[in-house]
């Protein structure tokens, strides 16, 4: 779920009118939040199961008081109130079909189109592989930047020793196309790679861009227990998961000299060096 919402350019948040914010409404805000997705529409649905225009009015009030308890816009940010399943069985268009074309209208017009990083080199991390017969090995993800030709040389890099292929396809919604670009969720078709031969976790880019490395520095802040985070300190040669992309790896944390123990709350510089190469860049 980290990698997938990792990757929005901005999300729906659906909560039930009946029911209210759930615990797992505050755990899914709070992943949002710090994956950095920059923008939220709420859809208030079920609300076929509640006759009571006030009860309406608190849930949604309370709603917004959560957003904004993790520092989005609560105030601001679009609530649409509807019903999933009087849209699926076409039973009350009011609070069903138009609740959904509203929903949308919300979206296009409250998440801004981001700016799509078409002008750097190549790079899309690897989210799933696929054998198809008679083919070949596709890749698949969600191009981070830069554009990918059919006829391209490019680089698998990260985990594994790199290794070099060339890009002989590219489909989109199962259309054949003759290039991937920036925010686009392709599949490659990568030439003399075996489907064992690539995994989650590395990433496809232009060769010679990005290289993998075991070992960084990083400016960390220590999540609390009230914002989702520890309950406890960490000492050095703690040992957590790192999430780069697409994948999760472990990683040993070194602890500067003089400190003995971090605690949640605290902002602290770590050297961390992980158990398999990562392909990664300053400012990751």
């Amino acid at each position: 779920m980290i990698t997938g919402a990792a990757q929005m350019d901005g999300a729906i948040l659906v909560c039930s009118a009946a029911d209210g914010p759930m615990p797992q409404t505050r755990e899914h805000i709070l992943l949002a939040r710090q994956v950095g997705v920059p923008a939220i529409v709420v859809f208030l649905n079920k609300v076929d199961q509640v006759d009571d225009a006030e009860l309406l009015e608190l849930v949604e009030l309370e709603v917004r008081e959560l957003l904004s308890s993790y520092d989005f816009p609560g105030d601001d940010i679009p609530v649409v109130k509807g019903s999933a399943l009087a849209a699926l069985e076409d039973s009350n268009k009011e609070i069903g079909e138009n609740a959904i074309r509203k929903l949308m209208e919300e979206v296009d017009a409250y998440i801004p189109t981001p700016e799509r990083p078409i002008d750097q080199p190549f790079l899309m991390p690897i989210e799933d592989v696929f054998s198809i017969s008679g083919r070949g090995t596709v890749v698949t993800g969600r191009v981070e930047r830069g554009i990918v030709k059919v006829g391209e040389e490019v680089e698998i890099v990260g985990i594994r020793p790199t290794s070099k292929t060339t890009v002989t396809g590219v489909e989109m919604f199962r259309k054949l196309l003759d290039q991937g670009q920036a925010g686009d969720n392709i599949g490659a078709l990568v030439r003399g790679v075996n489907r064992d031969g690539v995994e989650r976790g590395q990433i496809l880019c232009k060769p010679g861009s990005v290289k993998p490395h075991k070992k960084f520095m990083a400016e960390a802040y220590i999540l609390t227990k009230e914002e989702g985070g520890r309950h406890t300190p960490f000492f050095t040669n703690y040992r957590p998961q790192f999430y780069f992309r697409t994948t999760d790896v472990t990683g040993i944390v070194s602890l500067p000299e003089g400190t003995e123990m971090v605690m949640p709350g605290d902002n602290v510089t770590v050297q961390v060096e992980l158990i398999v190469p990562i392909a990664m860049e300053e400012k990751l």
